[in-house]
């Protein structure tokens, strides 16, 4: 059930990436201007999705 679990979590990790990249080029795209501004913005938001992640992982990997 673990495998499951971490499955779901991890399918949900990569749809948040596909998201927040989609933001960001859509945002890049209407104000070329602020891109620098974005892409701060977009790799720290990538860092905390990655971070989830990873704790979906190690979190369920500690319980066995």
């Amino acid at each position: 059930m673990n495998l499951v679990g971490v499955g779901i979590g991890i399918a949900g990790v990569g749809i948040g990436l596909g998201l927040i990249g989609n933001g960001a080029l859509q945002g890049m795209a209407r104000q070329p201007e602020a891109i620098g501004k974005l892409q701060v913005q977009m790799l720290i938001a990538l860092a905390f999705v990655e971070l989830m992640g990873f704790l979906t992982i190690f979190a369920t990997s500690s319980f066995k």
